[in-house]
Parts: structure tokens; C-alpha cells; sequence
């Protein structure tokens, strides 16, 4: 019954939160804001087993609306760093003045092992790789560019004009990433040939955040990518689901999932890497559906929400390799 009632404190603590930050006038940076959503994040990232997908309709509801919360506010986060950033004569230099930054180093250094242990070509690493939902504050791009794939140009997309321009301006200065790395204001589903073009495509996790329209740029993709290339996803895994958009591996068709890593440290996002089938394949879901799903246990009755009973959790995975 511990694990029942640590998932029933987890719910009602999330819903907690939740009803605080959207009762905020704005999600800018703030004391309120970086408190609040420091919270949120220290209630998410322990191990839990919650499986999201069992979630009773309202709290699925209360989840998007504050994964988009979450998104928006990550934004403005990002913005107003980049901002400081631009300010600094080299602002590659001063990287760590964004508070999450070894954050992203983490997840860089295991997007690129995970990368690593499955691109296989002559060549030493990815000529070229595109990144989907690049932001403001490029650092993934940027910290693999620097440390990871030195000599792979990258091409950066977002569909904000405003973002590409803060994004590019902290890069331009920097002799050799200002020649490797471009920025580029288009919408993806309107990116069509190009995608063939490219070795590795990053798809941020906050691209597509209802699950329909993820799925509609996993299909665009899978159409335009070229055969054997690489997609690389970020996920979300347990209570990190609160967090960020969960990638099923049923919508991920034309592609084969070689990897999906859940980290149980201070990185949030789950990666899952996928290859695109040279020829169709037809994918039985069945499975998935046992190898990731864990149940859940929801209580009656909550302060801030409304709850119904859901079947007992059990099981638990880190790694799973298909």
C-alpha cells in the first residue's frame, strides 16, 4: 500500500502546483515562477510508477494543460537567458549563467553515447543533422556541436522568427559554429525534400505537445527522411510525464525504436532513438502496450481534483533495446 499512497500524494501535489501556476498573470521569469515550477520538478523527477496513459480523463486534462504551462514558461525561461547571453561579447563563454545548463550537458552526452552505440557508416559520425524545435537557446545544437560532433553542421528549426534571431546571435561570434551551424524560420510539416538531406533529425520534446500533432510531424517525417537515417525523440517516463510529452513507440510507424533510455537522475527527458525502415514494415503494438504500460492506482477523492480507481501498478524499466 506505500507505493498506492505515494502515487495518490504524487496526483494531489501535482494538482496542487498546477492550480497555483495557472492562476499566474504571466509565466516570466519571477521569484513565484522559478519557485513554483522548481517545485513541480522536484515532485516529478523521483522514480515513480505511475503509468500516465491509465490517468482518469480530468487529470489527463489538468496534464496537457500544464505541459503546455510547462512549455510556455520554458520559453520565456530560455528567452530571457538568451537575451543575457547576447549581451556578452563571446556568448558561448558564458554558458553557464543559464541555471539548467549541466542539465543539458547530461542529456547531451547521453543523446550523443546512445547516438553513437547505434549510427552505423563509413563515415566517423553524421556529416549532417537537423534539430526540430531548436529555440532561442539552441544548447543541445550548441553543446554538440562543441564537444560531441565536431565537425557535423547543423541546421536548427522553429517556426518563431524571433527565436532564430536571439538563437543565432549567440553563435555568430564563435569562428568555427557560426560557419556549422544555420537557423531556419519555417514550420516543419512545410519542410519536404530537404529532410532527405540529413544523417541525424532531433525532434524536441515540446514539438508537437498534443499528442495528434506529434504524430502528424513523426508521419511527415517518416515520409521525408531518408531511408536508414536517424530520429532521435525525447520523451518522458513515470511522473516526469507531468513534465513532457510521452512518445509511444505505436506512433513512431516507418521508423524501427533501437533504444529508450529513462534516466533516473536529474535528466527529465527519457531519449528514444529510432531508425527509418528502408522498406514498409507492418508493426504489431501489441506488445508495447505490456512492455510499457504499468498500471496505476488512483484515489476516490482529492482536495483539488476528482479521481477515479485505476488497476494496481507493478514493473518497472530503465533501458529497453528492441
Amino acid at each position: 500500500m506505500g507505493t498506492v499512497q505515494q502515487e495518490i500524494t504524487l496526483i494531489e501535489k501535482v494538482c496542487e502546483i498546477y492550480n497555483k501556476i495557472s492562476k499566474l498573470e504571466t509565466l516570466t521569469p519571477s521569484k513565484e515562477v522559478d519557485a513554483l515550477f522548481t517545485e513541480l520538478v522536484h515532485t516529478c523527477i523521483p522514480h515513480s510508477m505511475i503509468n500516465i496513459a491509465t490517468l482518469p480523463p480530468n487529470i489527463q486534462e489538468m496534464r496537457s494543460k500544464l505541459i503546455r504551462l510547462c512549455g510556455e514558461a520554458e520559453g520565456h525561461l530560455e528567452a530571457h537567458f538568451s537575451t543575457i547571453l547576447g549581451t556578452f561579447k563571446n556568448p558561448l563563454h558564458h554558458l553557464n549563467v543559464f541555471p539548467y545548463y549541466s542539465n543539458y550537458l547530461n542529456l547531451s552526452r547521453l543523446e550523443y553515447n546512445i547516438l553513437n552505440q547505434h549510427y552505423s557508416t563509413s563515415a566517423q559520425s553524421p556529416k549532417r543533422v537537423a534539430f526540430v524545435g531548436s529555440g532561442p537557446l539552441p544548447l543541445t545544437s550548441i553543446v554538440l556541436a562543441s564537444n560531441h560532433l565536431k565537425e557535423t553542421a547543423f541546421h536548427n528549426y522553429d517556426i518563431d522568427s524571433l527565436a532564430n534571431s536571439m538563437a543565432s546571435r549567440l553563435v555568430s561570434s564563435d569562428p568555427d559554429l557560426s560557419k556549422r551551424m544555420s537557423f531556419y524560420t519555417t514550420d516543419i510539416m512545410d519542410v519536404t525534400d530537404e529532410l532527405k538531406d540529413y544523417d541525424v533529425v532531433f525532434l524536441a520534446a515540446l514539438v508537437g505537445m498534443d499528442i495528434d500533432d506529434k504524430v502528424k510531424v513523426i508521419e511527415h517525417l517518416a515520409k521525408y527522411m531518408a531511408p536508414g537515417a536517424i530520429l532521435m525523440l525525447r520523451s518522458a517516463h513515470g511522473a516526469r510525464a507531468f513534465l513532457y510529452p510521452v512518445v509511444d513507440p505505436c506512433v513512431l510507424k516507418g521508423f524501427d525504436v533501437l533504444s529508450i533510455f529513462h534516466p533516473d537522475d536529474d535528466v527529465v527527458n527519457s531519449v528514444v532513438i529510432t531508425r527509418k525502415f528502408v522498406e514498409p514494415v507492418n508493426i504489431d503494438c501489441g506488445n508495447y502496450g505490456r512492455d510499457f504500460g504499468i498500471g496505476s492506482v488512483m484515489p476516490q477523492s482529492c482536495k483539488y481534483c476528482d479521481f477515479q480507481v485505476f488497476n494496481n501498478p507493478h514493473g518497472h524499466m530503465k533501458m529497453i533495446d528492441e
